[in-house]
């Protein structure tokens, strides 16, 4: 991964997060709005390296909290500790199989509400829970997952647009025989 995913990672965060703010067609449709932070959170830890999952959920956390209703920086430890457990077990993930990115992204989007939840909680904050929450984390859950491959499908495609392809071309052709003789 080179530093341009990871430039375009860090703006996909911010334009999330601003669209996440200002749209409120799906919010007043469904009921809920959907988080895009932890699907890219997901794709930060199989593409990245630990620094860009580190600055994805440091900057992509306090821009959330600072448009949301949240204290600011609720939102950091459990973006990171989804990115850090996904990043430490990348080797064994099949991280180019739609499965993987969907189940991914579904057990991704459904820690982050809960984890903050915690913290929100131990900090000594009442958020409004009910009935309700429950659908908002149900939709929370299933709409990062399914935007978790589309996210991917997205970042190959600008990373192919943007990137260069070496170019393989050799003069060695491999169906040529090469005939030996003392002439």
């Amino acid at each position: 991964m080179n530093w341009l995913n990871s430039i375009l990672i860090l703006l996909a965060a911010f334009l999330c997060v601003f669209l996440q703010a200002v749209e409120g067609g799906v919010r007043y449709w469904l009921g809920t709005q959907v988080n895009l932070l932890p699907a890219l959170v997901v794709y930060a830890s199989l593409r990245g390296n630990l620094a860009t999952v580190t600055l994805v959920a440091l900057s992509g956390g306090l821009w959330f909290d600072s448009l949301s209703a949240n204290p600011l920086g609720v939102s950091l430890l459990p973006l990171f500790v989804v990115g850090l457990l996904i990043h430490l077990k990348r080797d064994l993930i099949l991280r180019d199989q739609f499965i993987a990115q969907f189940v991914l992204g579904l057990l991704a989007s459904a820690a982050v509400p809960a984890l903050t939840l915690l913290l929100l909680l131990s900090v000594g904050q009442h958020p409004l829970l009910g009935w309700g929450s429950l659908w908002q984390w149900t939709i929370l859950t299933l709409g990062g997952a399914l935007l978790t491959p589309l996210g991917f499908r997205c970042f190959d495609l600008c990373t192919r647009a943007l990137s260069y392809r070496p170019f393989l071309v050799t003069s060695f052709r491999p169906d040529r025989e090469i005939r030996r003789s003392r002439y």
